[in-house]
């Protein structure tokens, strides 16, 4: 199925690694230009150098989304490189766990800076360049913790503060030809998760509650946020569109 999306072009956040750098390979492969920006320069680069190897076409940028000037520098960037961005991939995010008497202020500002600002950052200097081309697609990546998890205020409300997000943020933009969906994973073997000593029991606990038998791979969620930058997702916007393996609450 062809998707429509050779020789545009795709930033990605957080996508040194894991989720966003299998978005990153999936949309390369597709015929995508692809922007690999991290706060890790060394493994963006490592992606970045992966996909070019296969093929593609990537630059590695290193970027902190909180912060406005460097985000503006970042999507500069994959203009000069590649004349324009078409598809914002927000994943960028991470995860400061503790109750919420042991979580300073620090930690719940670490991550709603990190995941909402970063988010409001990256479109606003993203959109004038999808208005000049009358065409785009911004895909937040949220969490199925949206609906909230113990040891996880911070975490749980900034994945839910993006469906709002994305919500609103479709109400402006569909007549401009932007559209903007969600997409809320549930558990996803990345290799920091297979990584941890526990590993084996939260594999379990997972298979106890999901809905299907197996844990999701990353590829499930690179494929999602293929389809919605598609043009087969023209007529959707203002979605969340749950991957978690029948898992809801």
């Amino acid at each position: 199925m062809d998707l429509g999306l050779k020789d545009r072009v795709a930033v990605i956040t957080g996508s040194a690694r894991g989720i966003g750098a299998e978005t990153a390979r999936m949309l390369a492969q597709e015929g995508m230009a692809v922007v690999i920006s991290d706060l890790d320069l060394d493994a963006a680069d490592a992606t970045a150098r992966g996909i070019e190897a296969a093929g593609g076409k990537a630059i590695a940028v290193q970027c902190d989304v909180r912060d406005e000037e460097q985000v503006r520098k970042m999507m500069a960037a994959g203009h000069e490189a590649f004349g324009g961005i078409d598809v914002l991939v927000n994943n960028a995010g991470l995860v400061k766990d503790r109750t919420i008497l042991k979580m300073d202020e620090a930690d719940w500002d670490l991550v709603l800076g990190v995941t909402l600002k970063g988010a409001f950052h990256c479109c606003r200097a993203a959109l004038p360049f999808m208005h000049a081309k009358g065409w785009g697609r911004i895909i937040n990546i949220s969490s199925r913790a949206l609906f909230g998890n113990p040891g996880q205020a911070n975490y749980s409300t900034a994945k839910a503060g993006l469906v709002g997000f994305t919500r609103a943020l479709s109400l402006e933009q569909a007549r401009k030809g932007v559209t903007v969906n969600a997409i809320a994973p549930g558990y996803i073997e990345t290799e920091y998760i297979k990584s941890l000593p526990n590993y084996d029991t939260i594999l379990e606990n997972v298979i106890a509650k999901n809905a299907v038998t197996f844990p999701g791979q990353t590829s499930d969620i690179a494929g999602a946020v293929a389809f919605m930058a598609s043009e087969h997702a023209r007529y959707i916007t203002g979605t969340t569109l749950f991957v978690t393996g029948g898992r809801y609450g």
